[in-house]
């Protein structure tokens, strides 16, 4: 089962695509994992098409059963909050036309799924996603670690 998972942006979005093998003990594996990004100088209206775009030339590539896409936490900067939430509608615009199991996260769900505990920062996070795949490294950049998270905490999450 391929997995994406996306952390949703205006000017990043992250995105990772997991494979989801066995059902008693299932290993994952990471298939692809990065940003979509946008020019800051391109009007709202080009960077959500941007976005729509790419997403949707992703889902036609990697053909994923589920998405795992991150819920908004915002508690004072309503600009960024409007952004996000602009972004997060094409994510869930792509995902339901192309007929993918959508599951939303609070980043609370994340962690708890993830660590046990619902305070982990971002480094034990990073922690998880580097020793579930195994990896010499935590995934740069920030927001492509973040998606695979989410990519996991899709998978764990029934």
């Amino acid at each position: 089962m391929i997995i994406l998972g996306i952390d949703p942006g205006t000017a990043t979005t992250g995105f990772g695509l997991i494979k989801k093998t066995g059902k008693q003990n299932p290993e994952y594996e990471i298939v692809d994992f990065g940003v979509i990004s946008t020019l800051k100088t391109d009007s709202d209206a080009k960077r959500l098409q941007i976005l729509f775009s790419d997403l949707t030339a992703l889902i036609k590539k990697y053909k994923p059963h589920k998405i795992g896409v991150e819920k908004l936490f915002f508690t004072s900067n309503q600009t960024t909050a409007m952004t996000v939430s602009q972004a997060r509608g094409i994510v869930l615009l792509a995902s339901q036309q192309a007929g993918l199991e959508i599951s939303e996260f609070t980043p609370l769900q994340i962690k708890n799924t993830l660590c046990g505990y619902g305070r982990a920062d971002k480094k034990q996070i990073q922690t998880v996603v580097q020793q579930t795949f195994k990896l010499k490294n935590v995934p740069k950049p920030d927001d492509a670690a973040d998606a695979l998270a989410i990519a996991l905490c899709a998978a764990w999450r029934k």
